[in-house]
């Protein structure tokens, strides 16, 4: 079944450069396009999207706005265009915040200098957000065999045990916390940071993958929250 988008831009070219690209895709269909946050609302509801691609700066109605009600009257996953700059990260952020799933530069030159490439990623990106909003297929009952069934595998008297792992050798331990998030990680990090004592005794890795514009409001946003 392919996923059904809502695209919502104020400029008529992106919403018909990025309805042509995702209908390229096999898999993904979109049902329909809205010119403001106030219309993406009303097409939401009316449409009932499976994933909705979100412009931030809008008359009417703004793209956090909207993605805020939406997540009160129908909750459904997000992804944000962006501007790679620091105002356009620190609205990014808060559209995260108010439940956008993830983003994509808006500039698709930032995503890929290959035009195609381009294509390709904001495609797989949309199947992605969708493909996390569906439950997961039941597998099938494992069937097990009955003990007259089962047959005990009987080892040759010749043949030796098995030998037992070696050891690694290790050179020193160390203690550290390793966090890596994908998709939906910058909010999950800064409840995860937030939460741990100013005192916490480990140093702590993290591996977020973001374009480079975004990580001074990130940290700044981290410690402001931890702060306030």
């Amino acid at each position: 079944m392919a996923v059904r988008v809502l695209v919502v831009d104020d400029s008529g070219f992106f919403r018909r450069r990025v309805t042509e690209i995702l209908d390229s895709d096999p898999q993904i269909e979109v049902v329909g396009a809205a010119v403001d946050g106030k219309d993406a609302i009303d097409k939401t509801m009316q449409l009932k999207p499976d994933v909705i691609t979100m412009d931030i700066e809008m008359p009417v109605m703004d793209g956090i706005t909207a993605v805020r009600r939406i997540m009160t009257m129908r909750p459904t996953p997000v992804l944000m265009f962006s501007s790679l700059t620091y105002d356009g990260a620190k609205a990014t952020l808060d559209a995260l915040d108010a439940g956008a799933v993830d983003f994509l530069p808006k500039r698709f030159d930032d995503i890929s200098k290959d035009r195609e490439e381009a294509k390709r990623k904001l495609c797989a990106q949309v199947r992605s957000v969708a493909k996390g909003s569906r439950p997961a297929p039941t597998p099938p009952p494992v069937s097990r065999p009955t003990a007259a069934a089962r047959t005990p595998i009987s080892r040759p008297a010749s043949a030796p045990p098995p030998a037992a792992p070696s050891a690694p050798v290790r050179r020193g331990s160390f203690k550290l916390l390793a966090i890596g998030t994908s998709t939906g990680g910058p909010v999950a990090l800064q409840k995860v940071l937030t939460a741990l004592p100013a005192n916490y005794p480990m140093p702590i890795l993290l591996v977020q993958h973001m374009p480079g514009t975004f990580t001074p409001a990130f940290a700044a946003r981290s410690c402001a929250d931890r702060h306030g």
